[in-house]
């Protein structure tokens, strides 16, 4: 089963920036793909995350925001396997 994992991120967001690199290894791990989404180029994004983000979602799951909870994000996605 592939799992997509979606980083809702802006710009100029350095916390989107570091979970963005933090992500990485921890979606290769998984054999994971990582969507970016831009908040700003979506309305409705914009105004359910607004100034959330980063979040990182699986589906309609928030895994996390903010900063990247990688023991939470793991325990998630091995359960998935």
């Amino acid at each position: 089963m592939a799992i997509e994992l979606i980083l809702l991120s802006r710009s100029y967001c350095h916390l989107c920036d570091e979970m963005a690199a933090a992500l990485t290894p921890l979606a290769g791990e998984f054999a994971a793909t990582v969507t970016v989404r831009d908040v700003d180029a979506d309305p409705a994004l914009a105004a359910r995350y607004d100034e959330r983000v980063p979040v990182l979602l699986h589906g309609g799951t928030e895994l996390c925001h903010y900063v990247l909870d990688t023991a939470k994000v793991r325990e998630y996605l091995a359960g998935l396997r």
